[in-house]
């Protein structure tokens, strides 16, 4: 791989760790999902769930590998949750051509308990 393609390839999974970042600290780009035992949480522990989310900032190379902060884990009240953010097409179908442009990608947040997995 060439310099300028590696630089290519590094401004491109900046982009999408940008737009990641984005969706999961403000809910703009994108729509949040979540199971139906994290919808069944009390709102007081989803509000409480959705602020470590938000707040999340643990990357590392076991859980962030591509390095696009599209995965992640918290602990709360004792129980595991995960969050993993997909990046569709349009039409929903199939994965994004171009996770970096916002004008081909739609994504998805979802939240989900370690038995959902």
């Amino acid at each position: 791989m060439t310099r300028h393609e590696e630089a290519s390839r590094a401004q491109r999974t900046r982009k999408i760790q940008e737009l990641n970042d984005r969706l999961r600290k403000t809910g703009l780009g994108g729509k949040y999902m979540l199971t139906r035992a994290v919808a069944m949480l009390d709102p007081s522990v989803l509000a409480e769930l959705l602020r470590l989310v938000r707040e999340f900032d643990d990357f590392k190379a076991g859980n962030d590998p591509w390095g696009e902060h599209d995965f992640g884990e918290v602990v709360l009240n004792g129980e595991r949750f995960f969050w993993k953010i997909d990046a569709y097409d349009l039409s929903m179908e199939w994965g994004s051509p171009d996770p970096s442009d916002e004008a081909v990608t739609r994504r998805i947040i979802t939240l989900m308990t370690g038995m959902d997995l």
